[in-house]
């Protein structure tokens, strides 16, 4: 009996090590998902993007991101990285990308590749995320999930004052979420800037802030605090003295998801120049 047909062998796939890496910057609609980090039964923004890669390259696909933003929480400029077989141009993949990626409310906007050890979120120097207040009476329409709408009027003054008090290296025990898992409370907050400006469905109230890494609620809770600064139910010593307290009981009402946006991410050398 003649000896059994020997079938060709699949060519495995190739390591991480050897695999082309790209950067990508993301920008996305945080309401109909879960938040970034993939979810077994919920959508999710990595979800998303994991299974448009998966039209491209057979999976399955694992991307890193600068930063895990929660359930609601938006993006401007979300940036991660992946590792492809194939050597893509990066415009054709973020083209390709994008096709597949309809009619998720997720588009990539730019794509670089990289170096075999750069990380989106390992290599990032500072994140940047903005939080836009509503003030007007009406039910928000165009802005509805884009925005926390407040019906009183805030005062900026008194919250840029609060925010002075945040500012620098501290223990932000008491702005930070119960559940969360960084190994330190301690952290260094380069800005909080408070400013009004005249947004297309009425005044807002913007919060520009910036630092190497962020605690788990810690942005929400500074912005819950600050309105309560703004609205005359604190005073901004007030909140230097929460601050102090590094207890969580201290900090004021944490404001809902959908105002918030991880606006930017830093890195020592910008891969999208």
């Amino acid at each position: 009996m003649p000896a059994p047909r020997r079938l060709p062998r699949c060519a495995p796939r190739a390591t991480s090590a050897a695999m082309p890496r790209y950067a990508l910057k993301i920008e996305y609609h945080g309401a109909p998902f879960s938040g970034w980090q993939r979810q077994k039964d919920h959508p999710s923004v990595q979800g998303a993007i994991e299974s448009a890669l998966a039209r491209l390259e057979p999976g399955p696909h694992t991307i890193a991101a600068a930063g895990r933003t929660d359930a609601g929480v938006h993006a401007l400029g979300q940036v991660a990285h992946c590792d492809l077989v194939r050597d893509w141009d990066p415009f054709r993949l973020s083209e390709a990308l994008n096709y597949h990626l309809k009619p998720a409310p997720v588009a990539i906007l730019d794509c670089a590749r990289v170096d075999a050890d750069w990380h989106a979120r390992f290599s990032a120097v500072e994140r940047r995320y903005l939080f836009r207040i509503l003030l007007r009476r009406a039910p928000a329409t165009h802005d509805r999930g884009l925005v926390w709408q407040v019906q009183h009027d805030l005062d900026v003054t008194r919250m840029q004052e609060g925010a002075t008090f945040l500012l620098g290296h501290h223990d932000f025990t008491t702005f930070r979420a119960s559940i969360c898992q960084a190994a330190s409370p301690v952290k260094t907050l380069d800005e909080l800037r408070v400013e009004r400006t005249d947004g297309l469905s009425g005044p807002e109230i913007h919060f520009h802030l910036r630092a190497r890494s962020f605690l788990h609620n810690q942005v929400r809770s500074f912005v819950g605090t600050l309105e309560r600064v703004g609205a005359g139910a604190w005073t901004p010593q007030d909140v230097q003295t929460a601050l102090a307290a590094r207890d969580r009981a201290a900090c004021g009402p944490v404001c809902p998801p959908h105002g918030l946006y991880l606006a930017a991410a830093g890195y020592g050398d910008d891969p999208f120049v």
